[in-house]
């Protein structure tokens, strides 16, 4: 159950090089184009595309032309994108190592384990799965993804043991679903 009124949807960013980027979250990311047309904009013609990998969200992000070549600050923090496995994370990593992606960095938070990366354009982006327990925030290590899953999985276990606030996530989401009022 979450809360009532709103959930998150999507996310629209205004890019440098739209087709770089088109290509990267579509080849890499297996994102789905699933519209693309122009708009005009305070500047002329803006040229959207729009993106999802769920078939009940017409889109989950927008690219829009526009975004200067020379801004001297990137105002998105990461953009998040959960996987569905361990096993799926991993294979990305492979994929992004492979790719000569920028800035690849598997971390713990250990709650959660995540790959760090940037698209073309700089943004961040993270890759992650949640971990079956929560510990304090924010906490980040760097983290070796390589070996057995099973090994790789008791060895982030017991590192989350070692931090403050460590419980099963079952109890961290009663606890937030309570003070949420959606129990």
């Amino acid at each position: 159950m979450s809360r009532p009124g709103f959930r998150f949807s999507h996310f629209g960013m205004f890019v440098t090089n739209i087709a770089r980027l088109e290509d990267f979250y579509t080849r890499i990311l297996e994102f789905t184009v699933t519209d693309r047309g122009e708009l005009p904009g305070p500047n002329g013609p803006m040229e959207l595309v729009f993106l999802s990998r769920d078939p009940d969200e017409h889109h989950q992000i927008v690219l829009i032309s526009g975004r200067p070549a020379d801004m001297g600050f990137n105002p998105i923090n990461q953009i998040s994108l959960k996987a569905d496995s361990l096993a799926t994370l991993r294979a990305m990593l492979q994929t992004l190592q492979r790719e000569g992606a920028s800035d690849v960095t598997p971390v713990t938070h250990g709650n959660a384990v995540s790959i760090y990366v940037r698209d073309p354009e700089g943004n961040r982006l993270e890759l992650y799965i949640d971990l079956p327990w929560y510990v304090s925030q924010p906490m980040r290590v760097p983290v070796d993804l390589s070996g057995d899953e099973g090994a790789l999985m008791q060895r982030l276990e017991a590192h989350a043991r070692s931090l403050p606030g460590f419980k099963p996530r079952a109890e961290w989401r009663a606890e937030m679903a309570r003070r949420m009022g959606v129990e």
